[in-house]
């Protein structure tokens, strides 16, 4: 055998391998469509992934419940992506948390719909714009989570608290979807 064909063996045999060690992506896939995220550890398959949502949906005319989260967009020069995300995560779970008796947060995580949260990220130009927006949605009775980083007191990013998208969407219209 030749130098090359003994590589092109070994190349092949290391493909081989590596796909009898991993099974592929298409046959996780096609396991979970048999799984729950909600099934018990002990029924679920350790293999799957979480690629699809198995909650029912809603019919089309229902009113959907979301949660708006408002990012500065200026942060993601001077900070970390991950940084940024993690303000969004805060703000996101204080205003769930610090709501958690009101009937729309009751809903929104409840057993059969936690699966099947709905949230809209978008993105405001800077500081003005995040408190600016804070001040429209205290005057329109929407109830959020102004998100202050501490120490250095820098308003990040806000958070409404689980509304009928009907009842807030208007005050987010102009934003754009942050990306």
């Amino acid at each position: 055998m030749t130098l090359l064909g003994t590589a092109l063996s070994i190349s092949v045999i290391r493909v081989t391998l590596t796909h009898l060690r991993a099974p592929s992506f298409s046959n996780r896939a096609s396991r979970l469509s048999s799984n729950s995220m909600s099934q018990s550890a002990a029924t679920a398959d350790p293999n799957a992934i979480a690629t699809t949502n198995d909650a029912p949906s809603q019919p089309e005319n229902a009113d959907v419940v979301v949660q708006y989260v408002v990012l500065r967009r200026d942060l993601i020069d001077t900070w970390p992506l991950g940084s940024v995300v993690t303000q969004g995560c805060h703000a996101s779970v204080s205003a769930v948390w610090s709501n958690k008796e009101d009937p729309f947060t009751v809903d929104y995580c409840s057993p059969d719909k936690i699966d099947s949260m709905h949230k809209v990220t978008l993105e405001v130009k800077g500081e003005p714009q995040i408190k600016n927006l804070s001040e429209k949605l205290t005057a329109g009775g929407i109830i959020h989570k102004l998100w202050i980083e501490q120490p250095e007191n820098i308003p990040t990013c806000l958070a409404t608290k689980p509304y009928p998208k009907s009842s807030v969407s208007s005050y987010f219209k102009k934003l754009k979807l942050y990306c």
